[in-house]
């Protein structure tokens, strides 16, 4: 994985096998989101002290804070098994039947990405959550026939990284719905030591919260820095993750202190020195640092708003304050956003609106 998508929450399909090592497996294990935590132990603990399967469940949150491994966990802790697929991936309503009648008494249906269902899969997935039963339609036109199939009692656990997007009757099938929140640098380096653990590798106090200060608050982050650094320690150092060894590994792979890589400090840059802090539309600014408008926006747009680094205007994109220190430039006077634009900007906010 190269450095301009080290620090991406996404994960690729090369590294789940590397990323499932360190999963946590119970609930016990699962480090933060400690009200999420307990609770899905009341729902979990209640539904097996009843003998039924407990309501659906449905996770929202970023990508890489833990949702799939949530899943997983649901169908530990219930002693099921657990059926993984994604929304993309359900293209007809057939699919989906295929799936709910496979599907033993408890077991756990995991859909990632749920908000992306088609849509005739989605109207047949309501009455599977309610009723436990699925309508396959056999024929065409006027000879269409309706067979209503039986579906076992089953757990719906629903991922998705833009809850917004969920229709209303679909988010309302949920009986139990939360909302997955980034880690504190003190929850990471818990999770960097539990890891480091896992994997062998020696980690003093000093490195690991050198990792996790770089981690966007992301778990998946954090563990993926720690493999890089992993492997710097191995080859250049003595194999043990120190302070200078992080901060090493991590100038090498292009990790700023507060987890930026080349392309977030590209726009950033881009912003300061060639459009003076902004205003810019999206369009400009991707020309400018020589990436697709929806890669700028989706991969590196949250973080550095978040970070308050960058602010979205009516007008298009500004630098912030922060932005200019972090770059070691002098911020110019006036207030952020609200200058004159120049002819090039005027054209940017007119023609290439956010």
């Amino acid at each position: 994985m190269t450095g301009e998508n080290l620090v991406s929450a996404y994960v690729s399909d090369a590294e789940r096998d590397a990323e499932a090592s360190v999963r946590p497996k119970r609930l016990d294990e699962f480090i933060a989101q400690h009200r999420v935590r307990d609770q899905l132990d009341l729902l979990l603990k209640g539904a097996m002290r009843r003998g039924s399967p407990p309501d659906h469940i449905l996770l929202s949150g970023p990508p890489g804070l833990g949702k799939t491994t949530l899943a997983n966990i649901v169908a530990a802790e219930l002693g099921s098994g657990i059926r993984v697929t994604s929304g993309p991936a359900i293209e007809r309503s057939g699919d989906l039947a295929a799936i709910l009648t496979s599907l033993a008494e408890g077991d756990v249906l995991f859909i990632d990405e749920i908000h992306r269902i088609a849509r005739p899969a989605e109207e047949l997935l309501y009455s599977a959550m309610e009723d436990f039963r699925v309508d396959v339609v056999v024929g065409k036109g006027p000879g269409a026939t309706a067979i209503p199939l039986d579906v076992e009692p089953f757990t719906l656990v629903g991922a998705t990284t833009r809850s917004g997007l969920l229709t209303g009757p679909m988010r309302d099938r949920f009986g139990f719905v939360a909302h997955l929140d980034f880690y504190t640098p003190a929850e990471l380096e818990v999770l960097l030591r539990r890891s480091a653990r896992i994997l062998g590798v020696p980690i003093t106090d000093e490195g690991a919260a050198e990792v996790a200060g770089r981690s966007r608050g992301t778990p998946r982050i954090a563990n993926r820095l720690l493999r890089r650094v992993r492997d710097f320690a191995e080859v250049r150092a003595d194999g043990v993750v120190t302070l200078e060894t992080s901060r090493a590994a991590l100038t090498v792979y292009d990790v700023d202190a507060l987890g930026l890589d080349r392309l977030d400090r590209a726009v950033l840059t881009a912003l300061v020195d060639s459009f003076r802090g902004g205003p810019v539309g999206l369009s400009t600014l991707a020309v400018a640092v020589g990436e697709q408008p929806d890669t700028v926006e989706e991969v590196c747009e949250p973080f550095l708003v978040r970070a308050g680094l960058l602010a979205r205007t009516p007008r298009g994109r500004v630098a912030t304050e922060a932005a200019w220190h972090h770059l070691g430039r002098t911020p110019p006077n006036g207030t952020f956003g609200t200058d004159t634009p120049s002819a090039p900007d005027l054209f940017s906010a007119q023609a290439d609106q956010p």
